[in-house]
């Protein structure tokens, strides 16, 4: 995508210190290391789940229903999701927006314009 982050020296920190597994959490964590390098906040409305390959493709993740439903019961406005995820998913029973994307420059433009 053409971030310069080779030159730069990336910490993160789960508060609490839990232990994740979940290969969902990646999307998250890069969106939240992007809008670092950028200097920009993201809207604490969104959320995101989705599992990124090494060349920036959003992968399908499991249990998508389960994870919107959550979101959508914790408040938030939108979840940004895998576009492929979607596939036989009934969204009628969502009031939350569903973003999907395909890449991480795609999650990129929604967040940042």
């Amino acid at each position: 995508m053409g971030f310069k982050l080779a030159q730069k020296d990336v910490f993160l920190n789960i508060a609490g210190g839990i232990k994740v597994a979940d290969p969902a959490m990646d999307l998250p964590i890069i969106c939240a290391i992007l809008s670092s390098n950028v200097d920009m906040t993201i809207n604490r409305q969104v959320c995101f789940s989705g599992e990124v390959g090494l060349s920036g493709e959003i992968r399908q993740i499991t249990r998508i229903e389960q994870r919107i439903g959550e979101a959508q019961k914790l408040g938030f406005e939108a979840i940004v999701i895998p576009k492929h995820n979607l596939k036989g998913v009934k969204r009628d029973g969502f009031t939350i927006r569903l973003v999907e994307v395909s890449k991480v420059e795609e999650a990129f433009r929604y967040l940042f314009g």
